[in-house]
């Protein structure tokens, strides 16, 4: 278990870590990835995004563009 499972996250340290995730998030990193680096739980980095004012991505991967996209 990670020092984070036994320690609720409040008040300023809460609002410095959804300020965190948020510029992670919008620099690329996905939901799942940024619980792992934190060791916080899907859900909880999900919600503090929404709450954090991020508009959150569709899942999965993107499509190419068909400008992007190759044609044999």
């Amino acid at each position: 278990m990670s020092e984070r499972d036994t320690e609720r996250i409040v008040g300023e340290a809460r609002v410095q870590l959804a300020i965190d995730l948020r510029a992670r998030y919008e620099q690329g990193a996905g939901i799942r990835a940024l619980a792992e680096d934190t060791g916080l739980s899907y859900g909880f980095v999900r919600e503090t995004l929404k709450a954090a004012g991020a508009t959150l991505r569709p899942r999965g991967r993107p499509w190419p563009s068909p400008a992007e996209r190759s044609c044999p």
